[in-house]
């Protein structure tokens, strides 16, 4: 049995954990850590969201860029974003967790105010990539800095936590962000990242235990690195410029071709290589197989009730965008609370009654708005009853698919195998946005419209549930101690 073999409950303790309890050495309680990488986690997830509000001041600010340049301010951070998590967590694994999620605070930070600063499309673009790039190499760090903080008994309770504060954030952004550019102007959609942004920097400095894979002398898969960073920014690309009419569909074709060539050529390369960036034994294991297709296929479920919320709102009962973002609240409201009770059942149970149960009630909620809500605004009866089951829904699975994807890794691998689910999520959730506006694009949208959107939603979320049935992360039971021994 291999050390990646997932479905080992013997998992060894990272350099810096004590043996006895999987706790980082030095380190008095594991929650300060946890808050630390919260905070930074919950400021990459809500700067996803936050400009989607603001998107229309960025349009009345650079009034002489095309709406095509103004897209490339979210789409060149989603694909960098996107190619880059699964190198940083190689180079949080290899390198230090705590000196990576340290130095992708610093960039996110900076970049931000670089951001606020920018007085060209072409300066807030590039000021962008390289917010993409603090995001993504803090990311999976901040998860391994969690489970190896934490005795292995409690991780199922923080890895949930953790999930929940990014889908929370994620909800908050767009509500959060629209009060903040209506009352302070555009720029403080990324300013507001700095004081949080520091004092993340100032407790993680002083209070991180450092943690990495013991790889001395072994070098870095350099083209391993460029194959899946070309790979999956193209494939990004590919989906995220799919509606747009300045890429013919042979260039979108060819960005998908070179996309999944690449990927090939990454898995052909670190079956052969002798030190891959991607140990492909971490996917011979069906739990970890399997949950990284439910999240895929959830991320896309995601993605799509979060857009088509907004479309619904606006299009359909003509709720302003401030109004609309306070009105989806309620539904991320529940998923930390019910997070966190989750996180205690998995950790007794496993993952999988919580994964079926939240796809279940999440398929409720898709068959709530497309049987319930009409046209004229009824919030109380028509909306909230949906948004309380998708919130609910959303907190049983989302922190659970992450959590079980992290279960049993091995130590050592903490950070790239995290890396990976966030990844494949991220590639889900540029699908779900794609595929949205693809159904949704209409200039003059009908009720019928989002028929389509809602049967989808279903169906992933049943998808997601099948996928969730070989998933077997049961606690080993405790070894019986035979009393006639002293």
């Amino acid at each position: 049995m291999t050390h990646l073999d997932s479905t080992r409950t013997d998992v060894p303790p990272a350099p810096g954990e004590n043996a006895s309890t999987g706790v980082a050495a030095g380190t008095p309680s594991p929650w300060p850590v946890f808050w630390v990488a919260a905070i930074a986690v919950f400021l990459v997830a809500m700067d996803g969201t936050m400009l989607f509000a603001a998107f229309s001041a960025l349009r009345a600010g650079f009034a002489d860029a095309t709406p095509a340049d103004l897209s490339w301010v979210l789409n060149a951070y989603t694909v960098v974003y996107a190619a880059m998590l699964i190198p940083s967590g190689g180079l949080a694994d290899r390198h230090g967790r705590k000196k990576v999620f340290l130095a992708g605070v610093w960039l996110f930070v900076g970049a931000s105010v670089a951001c606020g600063l920018s007085g060209s499309v072409e300066w807030l673009v590039a000021a962008r990539v390289l917010q993409a790039m603090g995001a993504a190499l803090l990311t999976p760090a901040s998860l391994s800095l969690v489970l190896a903080a934490f005795p292995v008994t409690k991780r199922a309770v923080a890895v949930s936590l953790w999930g929940a504060v990014g889908g929370l954030a994620a909800a908050v952004g767009p509500n959060l962000g629209s009060f903040v550019v209506a009352s302070l102007g555009w720029q403080w959609a990324f300013y507001l990242n700095v004081p949080l942004g520091l004092f993340a920097l100032w407790r993680g400095a002083r209070m991180l235990t450092e943690t990495k894979q013991q790889t001395e002398g072994r070098p870095l898969d350099l083209v391993g690195m460029g194959l899946l960073v070309v790979g999956i920014g193209a494939l990004a690309l590919s989906l995220v410029q799919s509606d747009s009419p300045a890429w013919s569909r042979q260039a979108l074709l060819g960005a998908l071709g070179i996309g999944l060539a690449c990927l090939i050529g990454f898995v052909v390369w670190a079956r052969f290589t002798a030190a891959p960036l991607v140990d492909l034994r971490l996917f011979h294991n069906r739990t970890y197989s399997y949950v990284n297709l439910a999240t895929l296929s959830f991320g896309i479920a995601f993605s799509m009730m979060f857009f088509a919320f907004f479309f619904y709102m606006s299009a359909i009962w003509k709720y302003p965008l401030p109004l609309a973002g306070l009105a989806m609240m309620p539904g991320p409201l529940l998923v930390v609370p019910t997070a966190a009770l989750s996180g205690r059942v998995a950790s007794r149970y496993g993952h999988r009654p919580l994964l079926l149960i939240g796809c279940l009630v999440y398929a409720m909620s898709g068959l709530w708005f497309l049987l319930v809500p009409g046209l004229e605004p009824a919030y109380l009866t028509q909306w909230l009853p949906g948004m309380v089951l998708s919130g609910v829904g959303v907190g049983l699975v989302l922190p659970s698919l992450a959590g079980a994807a992290v279960s049993r890794l091995a130590a050592d691998h903490y950070a790239v195998g995290g890396a990976i689910n966030q990844a494949i999520r991220q590639i889900g959730s540029v699908m779900g946005v794609a595929l949205t506006v693809l159904l949704l694009g209409s200039p003059n949208l009908q009720r019928a419209d989002f028929d389509s959107v809602y049967l989808c939603h279903i169906g992933l979320a049943l998808l997601t549930a099948a996928l969730c049935i070989p998933v077997n992360t049961l606690p080993a039971a405790a070894p019986v101690r035979n009393p006639d021994k002293r």
